[in-house]
């Protein structure tokens, strides 16, 4: 294994009212923090089961009883999520993979390619496309190169074409991880818990839906 590779989870505490907000009114803000609490516990299992040299939880707000052994915890800086993208990386020493806590169907076996013999011969970069038009991972071989996230418009549907692209055109070599969809809204944790059923995420998700009444209709659901 390449044990020099740091794994970095980009992570928010799951507090009611701080995470997840867009599963509300569908759930309360209490069920989405335990939905939000659930996917950073699959993925930071995952995590543990790569061979990394370092394992960071990039965090905004304060540890708690979610936190396993074997990370470490570092504060998000202040500023936009491409700033804080940015210094994430340039606190590593060499190559780096960032995950966020938005795709707990996440697997080691999804990870392991950065961190596996030869993860980053010829490679300068690994980029994770999400379904939405964002990116759930990124790979940098060196952290000088974090600068190419600053500018980066985040959170739109054109957020990892832009990301993939400023990759590309300051010469780095990049290679892809597979397509996977966040979490942010209802149907999504619908699709995500339906794909892994076997996670936290999806066993806390039939959990909470089957105390929730179902939406009236299409219409609702759409304007949710």
């Amino acid at each position: 294994m390449n044990g020099g590779t740091v794994l970095l989870v980009v992570a928010k505490a799951p507090v009611a009212g701080r995470v997840k907000t867009r599963l509300t009114p569908r759930f309360s803000a209490e069920q989405a923090a335990a939905l939000a609490a659930a996917a950073l516990a699959d993925t930071l299992a995952a995590g543990l089961a790569v061979g990394a040299g370092r394992r960071v939880v990039v965090l905004d707000g304060a540890p708690g009883a979610w936190l396993p052994a074997g990370y470490e915890v570092v504060p998000q800086v202040a500023g936009g999520l491409d700033v804080r993208l940015a210094a994430a990386f340039e606190g590593c020493a060499g190559p780096a993979l960032l995950v966020g806590m938005d795709t707990p169907q996440v697997t080691a076996e999804l990870l392991a390619a950065p961190f596996g013999p030869g993860g980053w011969d010829g490679c300068d970069a690994w980029f994770g496309p999400a379904a939405d038009g964002g990116f759930w991972a990124l790979g940098l071989a060196d952290p000088a190169h974090a600068g190419l996230l600053r500018g980066v418009p985040m959170s739109t549907d054109r957020t990892g074409a832009v990301q993939r692209a400023r990759l590309v055109e300051a010469g780095l070599r990049v290679r892809d991880l597979p397509v996977l969809r966040d979490v942010d809204t209802p149907a999504d944790a619908a699709e995500v818990a339906g794909l892994a059923p076997h996670t936290r995420f999806a066993r806390t998700f039939r959990t909470l839906r089957a105390s929730v009444p179902a939406p009236a209709g299409p219409a609702v659901e759409a304007a949710r």
